[in-house]
């Protein structure tokens, strides 16, 4: 009979802790999440023709989702800092709004999964906030590790 999986991130006891990576040894790791954000066609029209007042919104966003990366272990409790070796966001248009995408990558004893996710999300956030007197209905969605290598459980690929 298979065992149930533990969370690696709660004790015998139940109590929250900070996995305990210090015998695992340093791979090199990537980890691409993708997300979006939907906006109004005079919120698309206003960024696509460089016309927003605050500047231009997506190559905040790049920047944003980049020092996110950065920051992760400072907003996730549980998360490790990792000496990142790369980040690269992507903002594309689509006929909706934007596709957001994150590669991070680091040579350490635990992935990078969270760091490609608070990329997206930040990113996504900043687009919002440069848009948002524009329009308030924006949705920010969809976000998801899409693809990860490096580490014991090995490479992860969404369908």
């Amino acid at each position: 009979m298979k065992s149930k999986p533990r969370l690696s991130h709660i004790d015998a006891r139940g109590r929250v802790k900070m996995v305990d990576v210090g015998a695992k040894p340093v791979t090199h790791r990537e980890a691409v999440a993708r997300g979006s954000i939907a906006m109004s066609r005079e919120a698309r029209r206003l960024v696509r023709t460089g016309a927003v007042t605050k500047g231009d919104p997506l190559q905040a966003a790049r920047l944003a989702g980049i020092m996110a990366a950065k920051q992760t272990s400072a907003l996730i409790p549980l998360c490790h800092p990792l000496p990142l070796s790369s980040v690269h966001v992507e903002v594309t248009p689509t006929a909706r709004g934007y596709d957001i995408e994150a590669r991070v990558a680091t040579d350490a004893k635990t992935g990078v999964e969270m760091e490609a996710l608070t990329a997206v999300a930040v990113a996504a956030l900043t687009i919002y906030d440069m848009v948002k007197a524009v329009d308030r209905a924006m949705t920010i969605g969809e976000i998801r590790v899409t693809s990860k290598t490096g580490g014991r459980s090995g490479a992860y690929r969404r369908l």
